[in-house]
């Protein structure tokens, strides 16, 4: 394994999560907004560690498997907590979808690179908007308690997280096009 800063950095993503978890049960004031800031420095961390990878140039090859795998820990393991606080019909299918495009794509991603086509699946301007609009949405998310926050904050979080919902299901439809295009070549 090589320990570099971004790998570190991919690493303390991933043990963020348990930390939020407990934040976000643990009855003290202000808690829902300490779990937003643990939430909020995830997301800096993921942009943090791709840049510094770059710049220092220390991509390596268990970076990369490891960074998109504490993305997705993190933002699925968010909107379960979240379901259960914001437990609408509506709020519960944003959240399936945002979590079942994930496990489509990395799926995907791992057959296509059987296949030795991975970058035909490599991350699109399209999915860097959607993770985008998801990460600020889910930050307000938790920030704002239903039952404390007024509904004009709510409806504009949720619709956030129901556009970003909608981008997941537009980039998953750009990442399976373009599968599409190599599974029909390798046919011909």
């Amino acid at each position: 394994m090589d320990l570099n800063i971004p790998n570190t950095l991919t690493i303390t993503r991933i043990a963020m999560i348990p930390i939020l978890v407990l934040v976000f049960y643990w009855p003290f004031e202000n808690h829902q907004q300490v779990a937003a800031g643990i939430f909020a420095l995830a997301a800096i961390t993921d942009w943090f560690d791709g840049y510094m990878a770059r710049k220092l140039a220390q991509m390596t090859e268990f970076g990369a498997f490891l960074d998109p795998v504490a993305d997705k820990l993190m933002v699925a393991v968010t909107l379960v907590l979240l379901v259960e606080q914001h437990d609408t019909i509506l709020f519960t299918l944003a959240a399936s979808v945002i979590i079942g495009r994930e496990i489509v794509i990395s799926a995907l991603r791992e057959w296509m690179a059987e296949l030795g086509q991975r970058t035909s699946v490599a991350v699109s301007y399209i999915g860097k908007v959607k993770t985008f609009v998801q990460m600020v949405a889910i930050i307000a998310l938790l920030a704002l308690n239903p039952a404390e926050h007024p509904a004009w904050m709510l409806m504009l979080a949720y619709g956030m997280i129901y556009a970003g919902a909608a981008l997941t299901l537009w980039s998953m439809m750009v990442y399976l096009k373009a599968a599409w295009k190599v599974i029909e070549e390798r046919q011909n």
